[in-house]
């Protein structure tokens, strides 16, 4: 059978244009298809975005610990629409990149709605047919709403909160995972009075318990008022602002609320189940080890699939299933010992097993931790922590988790993910000479356990 193309792909993020470009450099004929903004989630609406802000938010710190060294600062202000532009060159120039690159690997880009209509076809929003020798979905994921909440039409998502208008200055964040505590603690450190609330008793739940923790005392200090077990119930539009009652019926009046209680796969009105591709309860396409549907010439990678949902993870599953159609590859991907980070002031940066998981896989586990005032700090005299830990197998003393609250701890950590895939022991740590003074140091200088678990 003859078909238009090779490699039909839906969703130019970054796993789609990764998939483009490899298949591409096969020889085969590829087509992508975006509805949006060429680049997907991380560039144009998450991490590269979110990043940029984030920098914005550390100036203040710099600015307060700058007469500790010396420095005459003076007055400082903070303009929203300036950083506000100067994000919307940068995603602009990131997706002109992501085009270009795609036309260079000689992959076909449409900038238009694409659905599927059996295992072989897809129908573009001007109603044209396109059939492929393989589809692949990469759309990624959206915003999940929390419920029946009156008034939600009134809130945003991570969505939009890139672009508001205006700065606002006393934002409501609804969610404890990482998307609600990044925006919560960059726009209290850009100057908003910033309230979160959450259903758990802590944030980031499935984080290790001293990380969040730390973390959770961090954004206290920078002026996060945190309500635990505590959501809203009905928004209230009263000219500009808004109100929210919140579930033990506290009332506050705020100027926005984001809501980022989580993300959902972004399956729906793709034709998918209506073909028979394989959803699971979420909506996310189910997938083999390679990447490929219960249809063999339908496949998905990245957040659709909802299993390790980061740009990453995406970028090398596009890969490794280009590599697989028209490669000599297996399309199997390695999605164990991920490293992760979340980038709150400080970060954290995580890798491998949690304490607390490392408890129930082993006999004994010994906890190498290092909770210390970071040497900047001292005399810029700021009060913030940073905390490092190792988590050790001890009867063959590897290191099955490295976990970091530290300022750049998502550097360090892209580092000690190499050790940790290399299987690393206690004693390989022990053996690097350290870098001094450092506060990565701490990570090869902790000789003796702060404690031992025994089952």
């Amino acid at each position: 059978m003859d078909f238009d193309c090779d490699l039909f792909i839906v969703g130019a993020g970054s796993g789609g244009v990764r998939a483009a470009r490899v298949a591409a450099g096969y020889g085969a004929k590829v087509i992508v298809a975006e509805e949006f903004r060429i680049g997907g989630t991380c560039v144009i609406r998450g991490c590269v975005p979110k990043k940029l802000m984030v920098y914005a938010s550390r100036f203040a710190d710099e600015f307060a610990y700058a007469a500790g060294y010396g420095w005459s600062v003076g007055p400082t202000s903070f303009d929203w629409p300036t950083l506000r532009a100067a994000k919307e060159r940068e995603i602009s120039r990131l997706s002109d990149a992501y085009r270009t690159n795609v036309g260079k690997a000689g992959a076909t880009l449409i900038e238009t709605r694409a659905e599927l209509v059996d295992a072989n076809r897809v129908r573009l929003a001007d109603g044209r047919i396109v059939s492929a020798r393989h589809i692949l979905v990469a759309t990624g994921a959206r915003p999940e709403s929390p419920g029946a909440i009156a008034g939600l039409e009134h809130t945003i998502s991570s969505n939009e909160i890139f672009d508001l208008p205006e700065f606002p200055r006393r934002l409501l964040v609804v969610g404890g995972g990482y998307i609600a505590v990044e925006f919560a603690c960059l726009f209290a450190r850009l100057g908003a009075e910033v309230t979160q609330v959450m259903r758990g008793d802590n944030i980031l739940r499935g984080f290790d318990q001293d990380m969040r923790d730390g973390l959770r005392d961090e954004l206290q200090r920078a002026g996060v008022r945190l309500r635990f077990g505590c959501l809203p119930t009905v928004f209230e539009k009263h000219g500009k602002a808004l109100r929210a009652t919140l579930s033990d019926d506290e009332a506050i009046e705020i100027d926005q609320a984001l809501v980022a209680t989580g993300r959902k796969p972004n399956t729906s009105g793709l034709g998918l189940a209506e073909i028979g591709v394989a959803l699971d309860a979420t909506g996310a396409v189910v997938v083999d080890a390679g990447s490929t549907t219960n249809i063999r010439s339908i496949h998905a990678i990245g957040d659709v699939t909802n299993r390790i949902n980061l740009t990453p993870v995406a970028i090398r599953e596009g890969h490794a299933l280009a590599d697989k159609l028209f490669g000599d590859g297996d399309g199997k991907v390695d999605h164990h010992d991920v490293a992760s980070a979340v980038f709150a002031t400080p970060e954290i940066g995580a890798i491998g097993l949690t304490e607390a998981e490392a408890f129930k896989r082993y006999e004994m586990v010994d906890v190498y931790m290092a909770n210390f005032k970071p040497m900047k700090a001292t005399v810029g005299g700021g009060s913030e922590r940073a905390i490092m830990k190792l988590v050790v197998e001890a009867h063959t003393n590897r290191v099955v988790g490295v976990h970091i609250l530290a300022r750049d701890a998502a550097e360090m950590i892209q580092v000690a993910a190499i050790a940790i895939k290399m299987k690393a022991t206690k004693a390989d740590f022990d053996a690097a000479m350290a870098v001094h003074p450092t506060g990565a140091e701490e990570l090869v200088t902790m000789r003796a356990p702060t404690r031992r678990l025994r089952r």
